[in-house]
């Protein structure tokens, strides 16, 4: 067992993921405008409250002072309302704005995952892509709807009551600036400390993710050679560096949450002693001192608020630079420039799965519009390998190679996806009508499945549904070729797990689907190579015959061996 991989999916850096922000808010920077207006008047009515305190307080005594201590209090009523009302509008703005910015980087990041070569994500293993498409977007699904209309109140809020203080008396808002050191620090201090570990323990979730899959996918393995206590220790080891991270993790949100406790007690102090003097000096009233101390105490909660929030952010940020990071690994493949031709080709290529263990040796091989070329040899021959090549699923370590625009890939083992047999054919063509898919059927010689089955293309198949023996599953899917039309397509072994009265069916569905096309069909049935208008006979990993069914034979090469081995067999 494995522990998932060794090269990690690159994580993104603080540009690109700034890029990334820029590129969703592309179109919302309207509604992200109405939002701030709508918090700053919020926060501004929201001083009406202490204000009016502070002068009900200066009304004690006043000759009419029952008249204004009503009418300050209906004010209070007033500006309470309006800041209620106008946060409730501002929170639900910001939020509807954080959801569709959420879409849109899960969106995004569903289109970067499938655009991954497979070579890329098994040296990565796969539990780090499954712990970003899972774990990371789960925490900033978490994160974004808070911290975007937390962020936002509490800065205006912030800068509202800094404003107010000032109109009391500058000095008022002079001695609130005493905590602003005392926040810078802790918020460097945090900084300091946190987004390496967050980083880490997202890191150790991946690792354990990776742990976990390796053991469930290899369950028989695990058990045939009782495995288990070691799987067991491995998966425990990986999930206490979780539990370690999580704890320091922790022990920085406390030291952090300390520090603002503190800066709250200093700027209290503070503008209680400046109320203080200047009360005694006669520069303010009582009610004004009032209002200061209680224009402060209420910015306890935005403080904090837009503090902790910084505490979220950095776990959100880890997770967005890692979701990122996956865009960066598909911008960083080199893709060669899909040609519309309708022809694929390899020039000189070499490739393998391990460093310094080729599987491909200078392979050179082309496919043009129209032909169909059958790729055999024996098991491990590097059929498959030349088949993801072409198909652009694996990247070429030497040589060149000219991709199809809309190759078509089906692999050996088809996957029946979970809801109708319509579901599954629109696919390959959503806007195809009822008509088109019953035709594409027929066209593979499967209308026969369709009208043995009551529900015909309502047929819940795949998980939970009707289980599909392998012929038909190949045949769905050799629809989807009909019904998608590429120019180029490539079959690995399209009828090997067919039972032998299917084989031919399934050999004559294999001709419809790719007539007319580019066509590379990898067979482990010669018959099936000796349709095709060019053979080509791997060996070791290199390309050492090729031409037609009839030429080979002639030749009385590895070909002729393999035809005589396979008749003897028949």
């Amino acid at each position: 067992m494995t522990d998932g991989g060794t090269a990690r999916l690159p994580i993104a850096t603080a540009a690109q993921v700034r890029a990334e922000v820029g590129a969703v808010m592309r179109g919302r920077r309207r509604v992200l405008a109405l939002a701030i207006v709508v918090l700053v008047l919020s926060a501004a009515a929201g001083l009406i409250a202490p204000a009016a305190l502070g002068g009900m307080v200066d009304a004690v005594g006043a000759a009419d002072a029952t008249g204004r201590v009503i009418g300050l209090g209906v004010l209070m009523v007033v500006g309470a309302l309006a800041e209620g009302l106008l946060l409730g509008l501002g929170v639900v703005l910001a939020s509807r704005l954080a959801e569709r910015l959420l879409a849109a980087v899960r969106e995004r990041m569903v289109a970067r995952a499938l655009r991954l070569p497979q070579g890329m994500v098994e040296r990565a293993g796969a539990g780090d892509l499954i712990s970003r498409a899972t774990d990371d977007v789960a925490m900033i699904s978490e994160v974004a709807p808070r911290a975007v209309p937390a962020i936002g109140g509490a800065a205006f809020t912030i800068v509202t009551t800094l404003g107010g203080m000032a109109v009391l008396d500058w000095r008022f808002a002079l001695a609130m600036l005493l905590i602003l050191p005392v926040h810078v620090l802790a918020v460097r201090w945090y900084l300091h400390n946190a987004p390496q570990i967050y980083r880490a323990e997202r890191a150790a979730n991946a690792d354990k993710a990776a742990r976990l899959l390796a053991a469930l996918r290899g369950v028989e393995t695990v058990r045939a050679f009782n495995l288990e206590e070691r799987e067991r220790t491995a998966i425990g080891a990986a999930s206490w560096r979780v539990a370690q991270w999580s704890l320091r993790t922790r022990i920085v949100q406390n030291g952090f949450f300390g520090r603002l406790n503190l800066a709250e007690f200093i700027g209290l102090a503070a503008i209680l002693v400046t109320a203080f003097w200047l009360v005694r000096a006669d520069a303010v009233t009582v009610g004004m001192a009032t209002t200061a101390a209680l224009f402060f105490m209420r910015l306890f909660d935005p403080i904090n608020e837009l503090l902790f929030v910084i505490d979220d952010l950095q776990s959100a940020l880890a997770s967005l630079s890692r979701i990122v990071g996956v865009d960066v690994a598909t911008d960083d493949r080199a893709v060669d420039a899909p040609q519309p031709s309708g022809g694929i080709a390899l020039r000189g290529v070499d490739f393998g799965y391990v460093p310094g263990h080729l599987v491909v040796r200078d392979v050179s091989l082309d496919v043009d519009p129209g032909e169909y070329v059958a790729l055999v040899g024996a098991s491990g021959a590097g059929k498959s390998t030349v088949g993801a090549l072409l198909a652009g699923l694996r990247d070429p370590q030497r040589g060149s190679r000219t991709l199809a625009a809309d190759a078509f890939v089906i692999t050996q083992d088809v996957h029946v996806f979970a809801g109708t047999i319509r579901d599954n054919l629109l696919l390959a063509e959503p806007e195809a009508s009822d008509e088109q898919l019953c035709e594409a059927m027929a066209a593979v010689g499967s209308d026969g499945l369709l009208t043995s089955l009551a529900d015909g293309l309502d047929t819940e198949v795949g998980h939970g549904g009707l289980e599909l023996p392998a012929a038909a599953a190949q045949s769905l899917a050799l629809a989807r070729v009909v019904l998608a039309d590429p120019s180029v397509v490539i079959l690995d072994e399209p009828s090997a797990e067919a039972g032998s009265a299917q084989a031919a069916v399934l050999d004559a569905a294999v001709e419809r689907a790719i007539a007319g096309r580019a066509a590379l069909v990898i067979v482990h049935r010669l018959s099936q190579a000796a349709a095709a208008s060019r053979i080509v006979v791997m060996s070791a990993g290199r390309i050492i015959e090729q031409g037609t069914h009839d030429e080979l034979l002639t030749a009385g090469g590895e070909y002729a061996a393999l035809w005589a081995a396979w008749s003897r067999g028949r």
